[in-house]
């Protein structure tokens, strides 16, 4: 298992100084909103306030969206993967690392950095408890995007980030995210 988990680092590792998995590089940044806003430890009211129903379902309350119902799924334009939970504009994964799984969710081999998600053990459900899940969250706010598992593309890393389209947001490359939580929220405004 260590092993596994230092080639898939040197993997991503070299990817990323490469520059094959950061379509960081190819989307606009804003620089007039202050993000310093600790999203992990806000209450769940919050998020009932600024989140569409169906985002805080997946994103909040670790739901599921239907397969092949998400908008994602077979979408393969050139862009990012945001956060769609904590206002659009924390980037997830690019489209070069996407792939059509067939499994009837957007699928993709890695993330855009090694810290845009957190992986934790997921022991959830109905079969948890006997066949634990490895959950991916956002590493800003903690919202659920979905699962990671070992049946991705080998000649890559292997994985397979399946992820819940409503809770991604795509900037198409050349575009600005748009932080989406500002129109509503006092506590993020665009810096003076």
């Amino acid at each position: 298992m260590v092993a596994k988990l230092i080639i898939y680092l040197v993997i991503l590792t070299g990817l990323f100084t490469m520059g094959m998995c950061s379509d960081v590089n190819n989307m606009t940044i804003r620089k007039d909103v202050d993000m310093t806003i600790d999203y992990m430890n806000k209450p769940d009211e919050f998020w009932k306030k600024h989140l569409k129903p169906e985002v805080y379902n997946i994103c909040r309350q670790k739901g599921t969206e239907a397969p092949r119902s998400g908008k994602y799924d077979h979408f393969f334009e050139k862009g990012t993967y945001t956060c769609a939970c904590c206002g659009g504009d924390h980037p997830l994964y690019s489209s070069e690392t996407k792939f059509d799984s067939g499994t009837g969710w957007p699928s993709f081999w890695a993330p855009i950095t090694p810290t845009s998600v957190i992986e934790k053990e997921d022991r959830g459900g109905l079969t948890g408890w006997a066949w634990p899940r490895t959950e991916v969250v956002c590493s800003r706010c903690g919202g659920h995007l979905g699962h990671v598992f070992d049946d991705g593309p080998k000649e890559h890393t292997g994985k397979r980030y399946c992820m819940n389209s409503v809770a991604l947001t795509f900037v198409p490359d050349g575009k600005a995210p748009v932080h989406k939580l500002e129109e509503d929220s006092e506590e993020v405004k665009p810096k003076s």
